[in-house]
């Protein structure tokens, strides 16, 4: 079995990745350090696949303990890199705090890479690196705009840093640019578990129709939208997961063009929030109590994704819609509320 390194394995997409990529017979190794994860997460993958995987509780923006993981582990074949602040409103209350955490871990992992001849990279982009497009749906093609916050500034700026490196011939390098992750592994044994009060749509539905949050807010009801609130394109995190599996497969494979690839990770629907709000409704039989409010800074309009390239190419295909993703981000959330040691840690306390 060849051995992935993923960066974020306790967080949401890595722990359904690690799964995926288990489920695909590939030994894996996870680097976190829990500051934004919890290590709970484990102990579901286990119990999903049966096997244990290795946590290094490391802060990748120390480069010395992350070369440790590297000398420790010198069969890695690939790195799928996850590890970042994510959190579009933080980004712009803590703009330094993501320029620091989000690169210094990037450069410090392509150093290693190069150090010890791993030459596959996969990196965890965003759809925020097109900003607000000119045009709807957007193609890996689509001209990059001025990011709408620095989150989305620092993975524009990670792209950049691994082009730059890739002509070097140090890395071949898969940027995987996602749009809405949601939902929750069918076995509902992992899922999303947000840090603090949640920053993203979907968790911030499930929290107030379990009671964990009074009311939830619209950000925005006058974009030039079908309802006034903004567009997103919702794909369930175990088909983002898979991608992963599926990028890491072609790159060991040899089937790369180039020195680096891009593909989007989307449904190719556009869904208002105002949608999904009525999806959520419709699955889990719960009034939402929301509040229609302004406009949030750094949020993009509308965007969504033209996914031609990773079905074509990768051979990518969607297994679940907005009813499925809905219903698994639901029953996650009536599981939380059912086991406490799901999130126990100091460090990660919901509301």
């Amino acid at each position: 079995m060849q051995k992935i390194l993923v960066t974020g394995g306790c967080g949401y997409i890595g722990a359904h990745t690690i799964v995926d990529l288990i489920e695909n017979g590939y030994d894996v190794v996870s680097v976190d350090n829990n500051s934004r994860s919890t290590p709970q997460l484990l102990a579901g993958i286990e119990k999903i696949t049966g096997k244990k995987v290795k946590n290094y509780k490391v802060d990748l923006c120390s480069y010395d303990d992350t070369m440790a993981v590297f000398q420790e582990n010198r069969d890695i074949a690939a790195i799928i890199h996850f590890a970042a602040y994510k959190a579009v409103g933080e980004s712009v209350a803590q703009p330094l705090a993501y320029y620091e955490n989000n690169l210094l871990s990037l450069i410090n992992l392509l150093k290693c890479a190069s150090e010890f001849k791993i030459e596959h990279f996969v990196f965890s982009s965003s759809c925020t690196v097109y900003g607000n497009p000119d045009h709807i749906p957007v193609t890996e093609e689509t001209p990059q705009k001025t990011a709408e916050s620095p989150y989305g500034a620092t993975k524009q700026m990670g792209e950049r840093i691994i082009e730059d490196v890739a002509k070097t011939g140090a890395v071949k390098s898969i940027l995987l640019r996602y749009f809405n992750p949601v939902g929750a592994h069918p076995s509902i044994a992992i899922g999303e578990l947000p840090l603090g009060k949640p920053a993203n749509l979907v968790p911030a539905i499930t929290q107030t129709a379990i009671g964990k949050l009074p009311t939830m807010q619209v950000f925005g009801t006058d974009y030039d939208t079908r309802d006034g609130s903004c567009i997103r394109d919702f794909i369930h995190v175990s088909d983002i997961a898979h991608a992963h599996t599926l990028a890491v497969n072609y790159m060991l494979a040899g089937k790369n063009k180039d020195s680096v690839e891009v593909f989007n990770l989307g449904t190719g629907n556009g869904v208002t929030v105002l949608e999904a709000i009525r999806a959520f409704e419709k699955v889990s039989g719960v009034k939402l109590n929301y509040t229609l409010g302004p406009r949030r800074p750094g949020d993009v309009i509308a965007i969504y994704a033209n996914n031609d390239k990773a079905v074509g190419v990768l051979g990518w295909n969607i297994r679940y819609n907005l009813d499925e993703m809905m219903k698994t981000a639901w029953e996650w959330e009536l599981r939380l509320k059912e086991d406490k040691t799901l999130h126990t840690s100091q460090n990660f306390q919901l509301n």
